[in-house]
């Protein structure tokens, strides 16, 4: 089967690979739509230490069962699927209370690091465990499914908060996730949404998604107005989707004594935390890692229509192109968003 690999940092090749073997409680999946995620930029260049050479990536994926295991129970060949970027087994402490994130022998698909090697998704076929398959319905199209990931893990940004319904929340960091959190806290109840980033086409798309203002600010910049805006206090959670020391800070000065901070971005790997202020005005930091059972709501609400992940898509292209793609992303090409790929055919537009 063809696959994108990575074989070394910084480069890509399209390859002939051997098909993946399955067990009896696997999946084999044809892959119709692969997103390429801001981790799989961060992990080409080495940077995260999680993409290491060789590895075929991609998580964000779904497509049809190509063939199942002798174990495996209510999925059939033919069944239009999409699966869980997560390995869990099911059985630890964590895995029986729902918290599958934290599963102490998570793997995630399209990773490879110290403890682990799991192929993924940015291949013609990709085996997966049944136990993290979800079915799609008939008139959700692949290339919105590629997209149940990354809605999923901001579901989960929000639902970690633990919202009671009418908060004032900001967003800061209009990227993929940023965007999706803006939907995610509106669906959840937030009376409003503020989104703050320093790119103003990327504000201009979270207009159109539905933030009730952006602001093209940060640091004290983005305090002054945030306190302005709500008479001193700040606003009641702040939904951090980049993950450095600036924005980290800026979402504490920016909410209210009392207020919830969700730490949803994961770029640095260290930071600088201001004690004092989470301290002296009992601040809530809640970190949020991937997602625990999201899914089906995702699907729920991307075929309600209730989240847009359309506008989010910049491009569908064939698995061929992907070399070229991982450089425009990894290059921060102005105005591109997700990029998906279908490795079934080279007849796909872009």
């Amino acid at each position: 089967m063809r696959a994108l690999l990575l074989t070394e940092y910084k480069h890509l090749e399209v390859t002939d690979q051997s098909m993946p073997a399955t067990g009896p409680e696997d999946v084999l999946v044809q892959v119709a739509a692969c997103g390429i995620c801001g981790s799989d930029v961060h992990g080409f260049d080495g940077a995260s230490g999680r993409r290491i050479p060789p590895i075929v990536m991609g998580h964000e994926a779904a497509g049809t069962i190509a063939a199942v295991g002798s174990a495996v129970t209510g999925f059939s060949i033919g069944d239009r699927v999409t699966f869980d970027s997560t390995v869990y087994c099911g059985k630890c402490t964590f895995c029986l209370k729902g918290e599958v994130n934290l599963c102490d022998d998570r793997q995630v698909v399209g990773v490879s690091c110290g403890d682990y090697r799991r192929a993924g998704a940015f291949a013609e076929y990709v085996a997966v465990p049944a136990h993290i398959l979800y079915r799609l319905p008939d008139g959700l199209p692949f290339a919105s499914a590629a997209m149940l990931e990354a809605v999923s893990v901001a579901l989960h940004g929000v639902r970690v908060t633990l919202l009671e319904g009418g908060e004032t929340a900001l967003v800061i960091g209009a990227g993929m996730i940023g965007l999706l959190l803006l939907q995610a806290a509106r669906v959840a109840g937030c009376s409003r949404v503020y989104v703050a980033d320093i790119d103003a086409t990327r504000l201009a798309l979270a207009r159109k998604l539905g933030a009730d203002e952006t602001f093209e600010a940060s640091g004290e910049a983005l305090q002054k107005i945030i306190l302005d805006l709500t008479a001193g206090q700040g606003v009641d959670v702040v939904f951090e989707a980049v993950g450095r020391d600036e924005t980290v800070n800026s979402s504490i000065d920016c909410v209210r004594k009392g207020g919830k901070v969700a730490l949803v971005g994961n770029i640095a790997r260290e930071i600088k935390l201001p004690l004092q202020k989470v301290v002296t005005r009992e601040i809530r930091l809640q970190g949020s890692c991937s997602s625990a059972g999201e899914y089906p709501q995702a699907i729920e609400l991307i075929a309600a229509g209730k989240i847009n992940v359309d506008m989010l898509i910049s491009a569908v292209a064939p698995l061929s192109d992907g070399p070229a793609w991982f450089d425009r992303l990894y290059g921060r090409e102005p105005n591109l968003m997700k990029v998906v790929l279908d490795p079934r055919s080279e007849e796909v537009s872009s």
